[in-house]
């Protein structure tokens, strides 16, 4: 069973994309983002605002 879907994958690489670009802004500062794990982590928020299949964020239940 897949953990991630298509939507999920798309958005993540549509964030990568922006990142290598330099177009990737953080959401609240309005920042520049340099890391790869950050541009993951804004990929999959926007897929799970989408409706996407996307776990629950971990960093949010602990």
């Amino acid at each position: 069973m897949a953990r991630y879907g298509e939507k999920a994958s798309e958005k993540v690489g549509k964030a990568m994309h922006e990142l290598k670009a330099g177009k990737l802004k953080s959401g609240t500062s309005g920042k520049k983002v340099t890391s790869r794990k950050q541009a993951i982590a804004i990929g999959l928020s926007e897929a799970r605002k989408a409706g996407g299949k996307v776990p629950k964020d971990r960093s949010k239940t602990h």
